[in-house]
């Protein structure tokens, strides 16, 4: 019974043991691949703001590319760091699996050793036979069989034991290197990181003296922008309001007050399904670009006590860069907002994608799209050099987290 007993407890033991090995091996990988993420962000944000250099930005906009180039590097540090703290973890418990495999290793061997003494000095054939014709009847001698034959098996098992052991001991101390040489890797590659974080602070530093020195002019800046945005958002959530109100004039929809959903038809109910299934999902509208401002209230990177609110997201992204639907749908709307550029308008179902600050137009409304059919081409700023697509998402008249939607976004 207490040889049972002690059989489940090592099996427990080794199979929370294993829970917990693959538990950090999958945290690892994990971390690794946000790394990559991180790291590919960062090649392209330095990508787009090198194509940049040439063009006269504002302090405004150099803070902005600032503020997104210091975020991707403190969390590539963070992200690093994890590694390392991981990885220091399991080149521990890495240590004291193989002290105790060589500490079971060196039993095993010595048992082994004594019993292979035992078995040479009973080797000879005559002191088998001796000790089965000593039996006093058939049945004990039937019991020493059994016996013998057992030991010998038992002697083979413990000779695959070691065998078994010292594999497992090699293989844990090549991990254990190759452990070590990775979270070598990773701290060269942090310190590398620390220092480009260093310079990228420095020049932040830099241009926000000088911004403060005047910092109404450039507070006054990012009102105005705001205020911009916030009349095309107006213009925006004025046409989403007259297709809701067709759409429930088309239905048949009888309402006293002003409704805020759209009456959609059985084709409308399963596009809108086939979107919601998506989430998450969804591609990007540009091919390659990176987030300069998310969606919700955020402090201002200028005046940290002025609030921005968006609708959707800011994407940074090349120029002659084509835009994509990002679903099935039809073109609900073409918007043409005075002192700015075209928009697109998509429908899903009850679900619209908006893309602004297009420089051309492929599509017409009405016409039918395609996931990832390309719709128009995001437009460039001559100035400047900023290639720059405001991409929002509503559900009926709620503007939506495009983050929640587009992959990995």
């Amino acid at each position: 019974m207490h040889i049972f007993q002690n059989k489940i407890l090592v099996f427990s033991l080794l199979f929370f043991s294993s829970t917990f090995i693959f538990a950090q091996s999958g945290k690892q990988k994990e971390l690794e691949a946000r790394r990559l993420e991180i790291t590919r962000e960062i090649q392209q944000i330095n990508k787009l703001l090198t194509s940049n250099q040439s063009k006269k930005k504002s302090e405004v906009s150099q803070i902005e590319d600032l503020s997104l180039k210091v975020s991707a590097r403190e969390n590539l540090i963070k992200v690093t760091n994890q590694q390392a703290n991981l990885l220091t973890r399991e080149i521990n418990n890495n240590q004291k699996q193989i002290t105790e495999n060589r500490d079971e290793l060196t039993l095993l061997k010595a048992g082994y050793a004594k019993m292979l003494q035992q078995a040479y000095k009973n080797k000879n054939k005559q002191s088998r036979v001796m000790f089965l014709l000593s039996s006093t009847n058939f049945k004990q001698a039937y019991k020493r069989v059994q016996y013998l034959n057992q030991y010998a098996d038992y002697q083979k098992e413990q000779a695959n034991k070691i065998k078994a052991k010292t594999i497992t001991l090699q293989e844990a101390n090549t991990n254990l290197l190759t452990q070590k040489a990775t979270k070598s890797k990773l701290i060269t590659e942090n310190k590398k990181a620390q220092k480009a974080l260093e310079v990228e602070r420095s020049q932040h530093e830099m241009i926000m003296k000088s911004i403060k020195k005047d910092l109404n002019k450039y507070t006054a800046q990012v009102k105005t922008k705001q205020k911009e945005a916030r009349r095309i958002d107006s213009e925006i959530d004025k046409l989403i309001s007259a297709a809701i109100a067709a759409s429930n004039k088309k239905a048949g929809v009888k309402t006293t007050t002003k409704s805020k959903s759209f009456a959609l038809t059985a084709e409308a109910k399963a596009l809108a399904a086939d979107f919601l299934g998506n989430k998450g999902k969804l591609p990007w509208p540009v091919e390659k670009g990176v987030i300069k401002l998310r969606y919700g209230k955020q402090r201002s990177p200028v005046d940290r006590n002025l609030t921005i609110n968006s609708n959707g997201v800011r994407i940074s992204t090349e120029k002659g860069e084509k835009v994509r639907a990002v679903f099935n749908g039809e073109v609900m709307g073409i918007l043409k907002p005075r002192r700015s550029n075209p928009i697109v308008m998509v429908k899903h179902g009850n679900y619209i994608t908006t893309y602004q600050n297009l420089g051309k137009i492929y599509v017409k409304k009405g016409d039918k799209v395609t996931t990832k059919q390309e719709i128009g081409e995001v437009f460039t700023n001559p100035s400047t050099g900023e290639t720059i697509l405001k991409f929002r998402i509503d559900k009926d008249n709620k503007t939506q987290n495009p983050s929640s939607w587009i992959f990995k976004m």
